[in-house]
């Protein structure tokens, strides 16, 4: 039954929205604040999803198709998704989540970024992307395949290596934290689901297990794949306009979904409040929108359907699209936040240093000579 998408939508957007999972903080914390403690995290749901997603095709339960790397679209377009993503504020699930909390900025980023994607991929834009898409299309699929190691070979490699990371980050960590009394918690389910901070790697594997029951669950629906975004958001779009009740599929729901779940959690927690940002912030967000649609479209997927979902698999279209994404997250955030936070800094120092200069004593008094 669909209804299973509005299902799984609901329980992802409320960890989404409780955990504070944010794909596009994970990629930007990389260039501004040098932290890979939220990356670190989103690799962890990476890699939950691959290991269940090889269980379940091992035991003939699905059976992913795994895209031909177009190397043009992938590239250009993950980059574009990238620097998107930081104008309007978080990526597509994250839009979709904070619109439930209440956040008008990514209202307009949401509407801007599904009217995008459903003139990319099959509306007024799709010439154009049939033509980037189709710009140099190579045979690859899987990263294994084409080293000649199975795949499971590389799904306990990618969860190897996640491994090792999270245990650097816990050591980290422990290292930070000095040992403090604290007074007597709360305790109940309640208070660990709407009070108290989650643990990033903990809503990482959280996350990982959403993705892995969601590949059952479209499939049984003859959605023959696992969570997705800019596809869902697009047929959301094409069935409201033209009336299809076919493009009401699965993944629709899942969209609709995160909305809920996030308005549900905020709701419970006390963290929904309609919050209108400034008319600038607006326009970035609906700039931003335009572009993760029209880069999504192009790279056959966003921050989920390529960066968490293709990655789990494998895929060169998934970790290109995931590299991409991130070196556009880094061009956006040297020029909205890193160089303008150096120009007030020099400017800062500049200033003291004039201040400085400004009150010293005259070291060139003339000595009087004694008598």
């Amino acid at each position: 039954m669909i209804i299973t998408g509005l299902a799984v939508g609901a329980a992802l957007g409320f960890i989404l929205q409780r955990g504070r999972f944010c794909i596009t903080g994970a990629f930007r914390d990389l260039w501004v604040s040098r932290s890979g403690r939220w990356f670190t995290a989103f690799l962890v749901a990476v890699a939950v999803q691959a290991i269940g997603v090889a269980a379940l095709t091992g035991a003939g339960a699905i059976s992913p198709e795994i895209p031909q790397f177009s190397v043009v679209a992938t590239v250009v377009g993950s980059f574009i998704f990238g620097v998107g993503i930081v104008l309007a504020g978080g990526c597509a699930t994250g839009t979709y989540y904070r619109a439930g909390e209440g956040l008008v900025g990514s209202w307009f980023a949401l509407v801007a970024y599904v009217l995008s994607a459903a003139a990319a991929r099959g509306g007024i834009l799709a010439p154009v992307t049939d033509w980037v898409k189709g710009a140099w299309t190579t045979g690859l699929t899987t990263i294994p395949a084409s080293i000649g190691i199975p795949e499971w070979a590389g799904v306990i490699i990618l969860a190897g290596a996640t491994a090792l990371l999270v245990h650097r980050h816990v050591v980290a960590s422990r290292a930070r934290s000095a040992p403090v009394q604290l007074p007597a918690q709360r305790r109940g389910l309640a208070h660990l689901l709407l009070e108290r901070q989650w643990n990033p790697l903990v809503t990482g594997a959280l996350v990982g297990a959403i993705a892995i029951i969601a590949w059952p669950a479209s499939w049984a629906t003859g959605r023959e794949d696992g969570l997705g975004i800019t596809a869902p958001s697009a047929n959301l779009v094409g069935g409201i306009v033209t009336g299809d009740a076919s493009r009401f599929d699965w993944g629709v729901l899942l969209i609709l979904g995160i909305v809920l779940g996030s308005y549900i959690a905020a709701k419970a927690s006390g963290e929904f409040r309609v919050r209108v940002p400034s008319a600038q912030v607006i326009q970035r967000s609906i700039g931003g929108g335009l572009l993760m649609g029209v880069g999504a479209a192009w790279a056959g997927g966003c921050s989920i359907g390529n960066a968490l979902v293709q990655t789990s698999l494998l895929s060169w279209q998934g970790w290109v699209a995931l590299v991409f994404q991130i070196l556009g997250v880094g061009a956006a955030a040297w020029v909205l936040l890193i160089r303008p936070r150096q120009r007030r800094a020099a400017e800062r120092a500049a200033a003291r240093q004039a201040a400085s200069a400004e009150t010293a004593p005259d070291s060139a008094e003339p000595v009087t000579a004694g008598a």
